[in-house]
């Protein structure tokens, strides 16, 4: 694939910001004079903060604020290494099924300690199905995990034991190959169990019901309102090397509001879109940060019959110029969807090759082709016995998903003959709630890998899965991945064999279209350091961030 050069231009940058920005800068290495007498730093969103519940985050805001304000066993640094969490220790069996961790002494942030039933009871109650948590699949794998969610044993049954209040022992069903990533992953984190049910209907949706024991404690929160802080938490057991004292929030959806409070010192970070990109790329505060992270068309095959038709997904996918719009919409580094699976998420462990180069989606529709997007059209109006089709787009109403819907829709009129595309933009929030709810026709969505691994991604549309929107089902990617899970998974290039002929399949079904894979054109001051950026996982690691002089 021919990368536009905007998108060249990102891949120095990110060079560059590999070995400055995000470079940690510890307290053992610096002099006290190398840091601001203010250390606060005021930082943008793009949407407001939906939910501080660990067994119920699902998106991006929410992950990153959950991640800062709370830790698990392990956090993730640069390059989605794991580094010191809650454990001091950590001893693996020789078949990988059964891992204990040592915690160490530390505190939520109302002063009580966190123990090592935190952890069961947070996992307990995010597997239960009474939760309705959409993350409870990435539980698969822990013992009896799967049984629970169907119902069929109690979540007291979860292979996590506390031995002691310092002692945690986790015992598994199979061989997890990223385990040791997910142990840093925010649903993985431990949750007060009183404190949950004191704060009742409360809890996680608004300051006063979320408790932590991470770095930042989160105030001024509402659930509704548009600015929040978050506030170096004393009673966080590494506070000593937390040198931030406030980062504020502000939800700025217009990126030239966003310029402009930049440039007028009321903002120290910005996230840019189209010319704006272009225009600031010299600027020395200018990174574009790559993202496994990917834009997506999901269909909902009960809600529209239509959809049910191979020819019709098809059509739809090829009439789509994913190079036209990433480089004349877009403009901000982003570029054409290789398939399911972003790019540089992982390479073949025996080869190095990139998974999007073993899977290979051309031809199957994740290409432009104004011809074949009509025969299929034809072909597939005929074969429901249809002449025209109304279909409504959902997404974000944020300026650069409205772009991209807006393109979307007049490239399918354009492309195919009796189509009719109506467009509904809201909040965020709303979107994610309508999207878990199956309630649309056809959304734009995003989903940004959860750890370095295919896995991450072709999980979450397997038939039952609770991130599977649209509900779309094919037997043999069912298959594929659950092989990949199961019998192979210990069987390094079987799985990933297993996975690329997965990736294929739904590429040439057309379970989802793919549209762009995104980047994050950002703009930061450059007195705010330490700050670490990860492609998978949550994006934003807080705890080592700083003012310098």
């Amino acid at each position: 694939m021919k990368i536009t050069r905007i998108a060249e231009i990102a891949a120095v940058a990110v060079v560059a910001l590999t070995l400055t920005a995000c470079g940690q800068k510890s307290s053992s290495s610096s002099q006290s004079g190398d840091y601001a007498a203010d250390q606060s730093v005021n930082w943008m969103e793009s949407s407001q903060l939906p939910s501080m519940d660990i067994s119920k985050a699902t998106d991006e805001i929410s992950l990153n604020m959950l991640n800062n304000t709370n830790e698990g066993i392990y956090r993730l640094g640069k390059d989605n290494k794991v580094t010191p969490g809650l454990a001091t220790k950590t001893t693996e069996s020789k078949d990988g099924k059964t891992w204990t961790f040592t915690l160490r002494k530390a505190k939520w942030s109302n002063g009580d300690a966190v123990t090592a039933q935190d952890f069961v009871y947070s996992w307990q109650r995010t597997v239960n199905p009474k939760t309705a948590a959409q993350y409870s699949y990435i539980f698969s794998g822990i013992k009896n995990a799967d049984q629970i969610m169907k119902g069929k044993k109690a979540p007291s049954t979860l292979g996590v034991q506390a031995v002691n209040k310092q002692t945690l022992k986790v015992t598994l069903d199979k061989n997890i190959p990223y385990f040791k990533l997910l142990m840093g992953f925010v649903p993985f984190f431990p949750q007060h169990e009183s404190f949950v049910k004191s704060a009742g209907s409360s809890y996680g949706i608004k300051a006063a019901g979320v408790l932590s024991d991470g770095p930042y404690t989160i105030k001024g929160w509402t659930g509704t309102n548009d600015k929040w802080s978050l506030v170096k938490n004393n009673k966080y057991w590494d506070a000593k090397n937390v040198h931030l004292k406030t980062l504020n929030d502000q939800v700025t959806k217009d990126s030239s509001t966003a310029l402009n409070l930049f440039q007028s010192g009321k903002l120290d970070e910005a996230v840019l879109s189209g010319n704006q990109v272009k225009n600031m790329l010299n600027d020395k505060s200018m990174t574009v940060l790559p993202q496994a992270r990917l834009g997506y068309l999901e269909m909902n095959q009960k809600k529209i019959k239509a959809f049910k038709n191979l020819k019709i997904r098809q059509a739809m996918s090829y009439a789509l110029d994913r190079k036209t719009f990433t480089k004349n919409v877009l403009g901000d580094g982003s570029f054409a969807a290789p398939g399911f699976v972003t790019k540089d998420l992982a390479k073949n462990p025996k080869t190095g090759a990139d998974f999007v180069k073993d899977a290979d989606s051309k031809g199957t529709g994740v290409t432009f082709d104004a011809t074949k997007a009509k025969q299929l059209w034809k072909q597939g109006l005929s074969e429901i016995g249809k002449k025209s089709l109304t279909i409504n787009l959902m997404s974000d109403d944020t300026p650069r998903e409205k772009n991209a819907a807006e393109y979307v829709q007049s490239q399918l009129e354009k492309e195919l003959p009796g189509l009719k595309v109506t467009v509904s933009a809201i909040p965020y929030k709303q979107r994610l709630a309508k999207s878990a709810a199956h309630n649309f026709q056809m959304v734009l969505t995003l989903w940004g890998a959860d750890y370095s691994d295919p896995s991450t991604d072709l999980d979450i549309m397997t038939s039952t899965n609770s991130y599977n929107n649209g509900q779309w089902s094919n037997k043999q990617y069912d298959q594929l991945v659950k092989a990949a899970t199961n019998a192979s998974a210990s069987q390094t290039q079987q799985r990933w064999s297993d996975m690329v002929k997965a990736e294929q399949v739904m590429m040439k079904d057309q379970g989802v279209i793919p549209l762009y894979q995104m980047t994050v054109p950002r703009l930061m001051n450059t007195k705010v350091k330490g700050v670490i950026y990860n492609t998978a996982g949550t994006p934003y690691n807080f705890k080592n961030m700083y003012v310098e002089k």
